[in-house]
């Protein structure tokens, strides 16, 4: 959530204070966008991963604390699960050497990091599920220590009223019942940023939904938990059914999941803020003393405390954000679609990708999102999720029919969508030649078919075939995925073997 808490309970009035505030911060947001008070464009990005910890042979290891003590840099945070820890990048110009700048930045920032978890015997991974967690590591106690992250846990809980349940049926089946929203903590992703202006807000959030299927199908690094293969990119199944405050009957009622991929295109970021509020009970209902309308009457911006607050606890998978920079207020959209890893050249590629296309799409004069529904877009993200780089999903055939065609993702990327999304670095202003660079990694991905997902099911099962039982064929592979990861060549190139 990025948002300091004081852990503690609620009463109903708390609740009925924080629903007031947060109705007269949505008139705040309306205001301000009226009055065209946002920051001017300045074609920002920014970078978040989220890591796992893990020891040489490959197990998980809680020492985020340990290892945060030792790094002792801003730039490195606390995450979900004491496996877990994040890393920011500073927000960058889009343009020029930004992608070779970010890599170095990434390569530098986590080798440091590594050499400081290596003095408490434990080694940086960066994979969207570590293979080798198991329902004994995904427990309460596993939390990290900060109060946000058990106020969250037991805020879930009570709103579901009982145990959350875990159901996803993929390659194999995970059915597991736990008491915690310890599991989330096994999702690591990466999230891009983007601030833009109001004004182009939604044709940057649609073009977001719209490419997400591809981001996924392209970079899914997720096929295993508690020694199951499930989807190829588990963390979206996962990320829904750990954080559910629904109990059955909600959800046959049709009440919608707090991690949600929407429901509809959409004409203004206010859409989104106003969805948050219309469809979610809060979780955290913590009021700060801002009034914000008082704010906006003497001239000044409010920080709109509880509608971020509100906003950080609805896990939208391109999510709005308003935020206040030197005392002036811009709009971000934050796409949290891709799962960590595998190397920094395969994070930079996927990052290319994304920014190449949302550019490109979002400023079609007869955009994606008015030929292809957005039940379809949804459809598409979840058949990226089962069957990542062998997908097959539905896109409007090129030219002006307006019609929809089913094509396999690799062909739908190679033959129509890195062309539209090395067009896009362009007009970002992007280097040609790290242009080229990051998106031919995409384009070797679909000629050998190999993303990391892929290489992770073609090892664990060249381990079994070897003899291994499942739980030294996930140990090998993580061991051996750390190895090749650390080397640093993209994912498409590594070897389909593990260390004997």
């Amino acid at each position: 959530m990025g948002e300091k808490v004081v852990a503690g309970g609620f009463d109903l009035s708390d609740r009925q204070l924080y629903r007031r505030k947060l109705r007269q911060c949505l008139e705040g947001l309306e205001r301000l966008l009226e009055e065209k008070r946002f920051d001017r464009p300045k074609n920002l990005m920014g970078l978040e991963i989220e890591l796992n910890l893990a020891g040489a042979d490959g197990m998980p290891r809680m020492l985020n604390a340990e290892v945060l003590e030792r790094i002792s840099s801003g730039d490195f945070q606390t995450e979900l699960g004491q496996f877990n820890l994040e890393v920011n990048i500073v927000p960058h110009r889009m343009s020029g050497r930004v992608l070779d700048r970010l890599a170095e930045e990434l390569r530098t920032g986590l080798a440091y990091a590594d050499r400081k978890a290596r003095e408490v015997d434990a080694e940086i991974v960066m994979v969207g599920i570590l293979p080798t967690l198991g329902t004994e590591d995904l427990v309460s106690s596993n939390l990290s220590e900060v109060d946000r992250y058990m106020l969250l846990n037991d805020q879930i809980l009570a709103a579901r009223g009982e145990e959350i349940a875990l159901d996803i049926e993929g390659v194999e089946r995970l059915t597991y019942r736990t008491g915690s929203i310890a599991p989330e903590a096994a999702c690591t992703s990466v999230q891009l940023h983007l601030q833009v202006t109001p004004g182009r807000f939604a044709a940057v959030w649609n073009a977001a939904q719209a490419v997400a299927a591809v981001q996924i199908a392209m970079g899914a690094n997720s096929p295993f938990l508690f020694g199951r293969e499930l989807w190829r990119e588990s963390r979206p199944p996962l990320f829904q059914q750990s954080t559910d405050t629904r109990p059955p009957e909600l959800r046959e009622q049709g009440v919608r999941p707090r991690t949600w991929f929407g429901e509809r295109w959409i004409d203004s970021a206010y859409d989104l803020f106003e969805e948050n509020l219309r469809y979610f009970p809060a979780l955290l209902p913590i009021c700060g003393e801002e009034d914000p309308l008082r704010v906006l009457d003497d001239g000044k911006i409010p920080e709109l405390q509880e509608l971020v607050l509100h906003n950080g606890t609805v896990y939208r998978w391109n999510r709005p954000v308003y935020a206040v920079a030197e005392g002036v207020p811009h709009l971000r959209v934050e796409n949290r679609v891709l799962p960590a890893g595998p190397t920094v050249t395969d994070v930079i590629a996927n990052t290319a990708l994304y920014y190449g296309l949302v550019r490109t799409l979002a400023d079609e004069s007869r955009p994606v999102w008015s030929k292809l529904s957005f039940a379809e877009a949804a459809e598409n993200f979840d058949a990226a999720c089962r069957y990542g780089i062998d997908a097959t999903l539905r896109w409007p055939r090129p030219g002006r029919s307006g019609t929809v065609a089913e094509v396999p993702a690799i062909r739908l990327v190679r033959d129509e969508l890195l062309p539209l999304a090395a067009a896009g670095l362009d007009e970002w202003g992007v280097e040609p030649a790290d242009r080229d660079r990051y998106l031919g990694v995409i384009e070797e991905r679909c000629r050998r078919r190999m993303n990391g997902a892929a290489w992770q099911a073609a090892t664990f099962h060249r381990g079994l075939d070897g003899g291994l039982d499942r739980d030294a064929a996930l140990a090998a592979t993580t061991r051996r995925y750390s190895e090749l990861m650390r080397a640093g060549e993209p994912v498409h190139t590594w070897p389909v073997s593990y260390p004997g």
